[in-house]
């Protein structure tokens, strides 16, 4: 079997990436390790955070074996097919359970590398730029920033090299392209359930941490963040690393793997007018949207006096430009149906509708972008009437925030419906049979051109975070601390960004994978007159809000059990205050792991377990009622979640930064509740939603066979 170049491209490309990896890798080994105190205290936090990703990718590979020796056994017993577009079954029974069970397996093993992998650059990176801070901003912000970008190259590049490496082995044992798709979706699978279970945990550990260092040293003890005097300050800035870079990677790297899969079954739907290449587009696209992340990384060189934010914005449309010169390359490459080249222009060509499908994708990224940074930045409307209702107290601190949080909705939908309405659109003019709904995903892939920089950037958040701690516990230099609060400050707003981002992205994809389970399960409407689908959307809300529910929940319930250790431990050592002992820190990062790995497994069961339950007990078409209302109430759910967290933390900060009486002022306190209750929102139950919504789209695809 030979392999045309178009079917090796997106594989010699992720492993091309996964070397270059290694360039930004050595560059930030190597870099100095800064004072003996600050190796100290960023020893404390790899050790914290390597103990709990052990612990907690034990558990969830346990979980992982049981649901994938589950399904070769189910479809294996049931004798269920698999089935490809046409009609002709692709296979059955134990072997179809083979390959699905099979590819969830390495779906699932792959979404843990990416996570673990975050994690580790993450406790490397934090050290070298507190180091690199005292060579001035510049020099510390690409430090984080090249910190990042080791693991947004990885998690691109293996999302890519299994889906790649999957279609080519089925190619090898001679399958028809076209059903190759739906053999593959067991790895979108598994990457979702393992991104749901590190999210929830680290999301529930990271929080808890959080929740519990304030309210006991900002508020009770009236102590700095990061002061070492607070036991639970470590926990803290542990959870930055396994809940902001490994939670977040198993994230991005399953909305890129369930995207690609989604857009390539739709792209067999098109087999007999572009062959191999619409099924083969979305993989060569993000490809090359890689290596334009690259270039885009490699152009962030901070100005003096320069913002780091006006800094990174500019390296991020270098990308977005380089991407949408991509798309239209690959458009007109592997899109067109008259084979005019370049330049035909002509409104006969589908590749020009396609590009512009793509870049109505593209301009959608950069509305979130701007969307959230005005909900959540500092400088603008919505946070500043935060802070003002601080003045008054913490409830109604509280009460602007939530109105806030549903406010910046309507601007989420809108933009969500417009890129739908037009890709679609603009799909139709092609005159190619289902040519909208590919269109829609040509968008999605035009959105998640630019992941591999908005991965960069993410991952700079919680690196500068921890930067800033270790500055603060090592007592360095004043100036250290200025340029590691500045870059912090830009963390917080490229993490509230990103979020952002995830929903605009994870709301395009459900429309592209709910579209993917409709071809898999040969649906052609979806009848909510019908009792059956009606209660299945009932059901898919509802599991929405109780899974939300019970994300915040846990936090809660961990970060009390942190308050009751950190109050024990300043209540039996009175020297921890007077600066004469040192606290407990393990003991608080302990309690911390056991209650987080305990809380986040009723969540994600309830999220695995409803899909197949509704399947099983009222078949596929309630499904697809699921997966409508599901989705439509989670985007917008999660849009609240973390567009209020964001915009009371910076609230917070607003404050903290000398307005309305400043640090220790009552605005502040009760600005500080506000950020505690925002917390769980934007930084667990938030981004564990984005996981939801795509869980239940690549579970209702592994298992359509089921219920049909």
């Amino acid at each position: 079997m030979f392999f045309s170049a178009l079917e090796l491209f997106a594989p010699a490309v992720a492993v091309a990436g996964l070397l270059y990896s290694l360039v930004f890798w050595s560059q930030v080994k190597y870099a100095p390790d800064g004072t003996h105190a600050m190796q100290k205290v960023a020893k404390a936090i790899s050790i914290g955070a390597r103990a709990f990703v052990k612990r907690q990718y034990q558990t969830i590979a346990i979980l992982s074996i049981v649901v994938g020796v589950g399904m070769i056994l189910t479809y294996g017993l049931t004798g269920a097919a698999g089935s490809g577009h046409g009609g002709e079954v692709a296979s059955s029974g134990w072997t179809f359970g083979f390959e699905i069970g099979g590819a969830f397996l390495l779906g699932a093993f792959f979404s843990g590398l990416a996570g673990v992998v975050s994690m580790v650059v993450a406790t490397k990176a934090n050290l070298k730029t507190a180091a690199a801070s005292k060579d001035g901003l510049n020099a510390a912000l690409q430090m984080a920033l090249r910190g990042g970008t080791v693991s947004a190259i990885v998690i691109t590049a293996l999302s890519l090299l299994g889906i790649s490496g999957l279609y080519l082995g089925y190619r090898w044992a001679g399958m028809d392209p076209q059903l190759i798709p739906g053999l593959i979706v067991g790895y979108g699978f598994g990457a979702s359930f393992v991104a749901l279970f590190a999210q929830l945990g680290g999301g529930i550990y990271t929080k808890a941490a959080d929740v519990g260092a304030d309210l006991v040293g900002k508020i009770e003890a009236g102590i700095p963040e990061d002061d070492p005097r607070n036991p639970a300050v470590i926990a803290d800035l542990v959870g930055d690393n396994v809940g902001d870079c490994a939670g977040r990677g198993a994230d991005l790297f399953e909305s890129i793997s369930a995207e690609n899969i989604g857009a390539m079954i739709l792209g067999a739907v098109l087999y007999p007018t572009f062959g191999i290449k619409g099924i083969l587009f979305p993989l060569v696209f993000r490809a090359l949207g890689l290596v334009a992340s690259i270039l885009g990384v490699y152009s962030v060189k901070g100005k003096e006096g320069e913002a780091p934010m006006k800094t990174m914005t500019r390296g991020f449309w270098v990308t977005a430009i380089l991407t949408t010169g991509c798309l239209y390359v690959t458009a007109q490459y592997m899109l067109s149906n008259t084979n005019g080249g370049l330049t035909d222009f002509s409104s006969e060509n589908s590749a020009i509708w396609y590009f512009l499908c793509g870049a109505t994708g593209i301009l959608t990224s950069v509305a979130f972008v701007y969307i959230t940074d005005y909900y959540t930045g500092k400088d603008h409307r919505p946070v500043q009437a935060i802070a003002n209702a601080s003045k008054t107290g913490h409830a109604t601190n509280i009460i602007a925030g939530t109105a806030i949080g549903m406010e910046s909705t309507a601007l989420t939908v809108i933009s969500v419906c417009i890129a739908l309405f037009l890709s679609h659109w603009f799909g139709e003019q092609t005159g190619i049979e289902d040519g909208g709904l590919y269109g829609t995903a040509v968008a999605t892939m035009g959105m998640l051109a630019v992941v591999g920089y908005i991965l960069s950037m993410d991952m700079f958040g919680p690196i500068t975070d921890n930067a800033g701690g270790i500055v603060e516990m090592s007592k360095a230099p004043e100036e250290m601390r200025r340029v590691t609060d500045e870059l912090d400050a830009a963390g917080n707003t490229t993490k509230a960004l990103t979020k952002g981002y995830a929903v605009g992205s994870a709301a395009l994809a459900a429309f592209l994978l709910f579209s993917a389970y409709m071809k898999e399960a040969d649906l052609t409407v979806v009848n909510l007159a019908n009792v059956n689908v009606f209660i299945g959307g009932f059901l898919g809300a509802m599991v929405v809000f109780f899974f939300t529910s019970l994300a915040i929940r846990a936090v809660g319930k961990s970060a009390g059990v942190i308050v009751e250790e950190v109050r024990r431990q300043f209540r039996e050592n009175k020297g921890i205050m007077d600066g004469t002992s040192e606290p407990d820190y393990a003991a608080a990062v302990d309690i911390a792991t056991k209650s987080a790995l305990h809380e986040m497994i009723l969540p994600g069961v309830v999220a695995v377990l409803s899909p197949i339950i509704i399947g099983v007990v009222f078949r596929a078409e309630a499904v697809a009622g699921m997966l409508m209302i599901g989705t439509i109430a989670g985007v917008i759910l999660a849009a609240y979640l973390n567009n209020s967290g964001g915009a009371w933390d910076n609230a917070k900060k607003f404050i903290e930064m000398g307005a309305h009486g400043g640090k220790r002022s009552p605005a502040h306190q009760a600005a500080v509740t506000g950020d505690t209750v925002g917390d769980p929102f934007k930084d667990t139950a938030g981004p564990s939603l984005h996981v939801l919504i795509k869980l239940f789209s690549t579970l209702t695809l592994a298992l359509a066979a089921l219920f049909m």
